[in-house]
């Protein structure tokens, strides 16, 4: 049988989603956890990579598992996993489900500050700096993006991405005086691009760079000037979206 584990964490004391030799990762917790309850070596397989310090506070992972599901199992596994991860739901699916290759639509929130915070240091990034930052211009930016397929300028030098294409569906900023706070949907996304896009609005704000700037980086596939990856405290990964969603069966326990 295939499982779909539903997950949220904190990535604060973690090296991103991947298992990694010399490091912890959600992936190795999430992993050892669930092989202990079910008392055999479970390998789940996830629907893309959080890298070292990012949240989700949704994220999916499947495995497959021939036994019999342990009753009570959501919360022995929650009570046996780390405090900063959290089993939201489990579910049956067809064999053929792939957590990563068949979600259709991911979803990012990367959440800012302009006031030091001392209780949210690790959920919410403290960036006082920007306070004078252009807000009309930061969404011009934004919006920017939903004109072009391709997304060079916004990957990380040392990715293995075999494209740079993707299908931004949403790109917006929402500003209160508490928070400052971007949303970004798309098919996928390339290693460290929320981070990049973020850091790039936040210059065109204040004026560091200029909108068309990042036009000919985007018309060139070329990295912008100066790039800056805004913190991994603030960000993300708030959704994950499937076809075939209405043919998950819960798991009752």
């Amino acid at each position: 049988m295939r499982y779909v584990l539903e997950l949220a964490y904190n990535g604060t004391n973690y090296a991103g989603w991947q298992r990694q030799p010399n490091a912890m990762t959600v992936e190795e917790r999430v992993d050892t956890a669930l092989s202990t309850i079910l008392g055999e070596k479970i390998k789940i397989i996830g629907c893309g990579r959080t890298d070292a310090g990012v949240h989700a506070s949704y994220y999916v992972a499947h495995f497959d598992f021939d036994g019999v599901i342990p009753p009570a199992f959501e919360r022995r596994y929650n009570r046996f996993v780390d405090e900063d991860i959290a089993l939201l739901g489990l579910y049956k699916v067809a064999e053929d489900f792939h957590a990563r290759f068949q979600a259709n639509d991911r979803g990012y929130t990367y959440r800012m500050t302009l006031k030091k915070d001392p209780f949210r240091q690790h959920t919410v990034t403290s960036l006082p700096q920007f306070a004078s930052a252009d807000q009309d211009k930061m969404q011009r930016a934004a919006d920017l993006l939903l004109s072009y397929s391709a997304f060079a300028p916004f990957c990380k030098t040392n990715s293995d991405a075999f494209t740079m294409n993707c299908e931004i569906r949403r790109a917006n900023w929402e500003f209160t005086d508490e928070e400052w706070t971007f949303r970004i949907d798309a098919d996928r996304f390339l290693r460290g691009m929320v981070r990049l896009i973020v850091g790039m609005c936040l210059r065109v704000g204040t004026g560091k760079l200029s909108l068309a700037e990042v036009e000919q980086a985007l018309d060139n596939q070329r990295p912008l000037k100066n790039p800056w990856s805004a913190p991994a405290a603030g960000l993300f990964l708030s959704s994950v979206k499937y076809a075939d969603r209405d043919g998950w069966e819960r798991v009752k326990s």
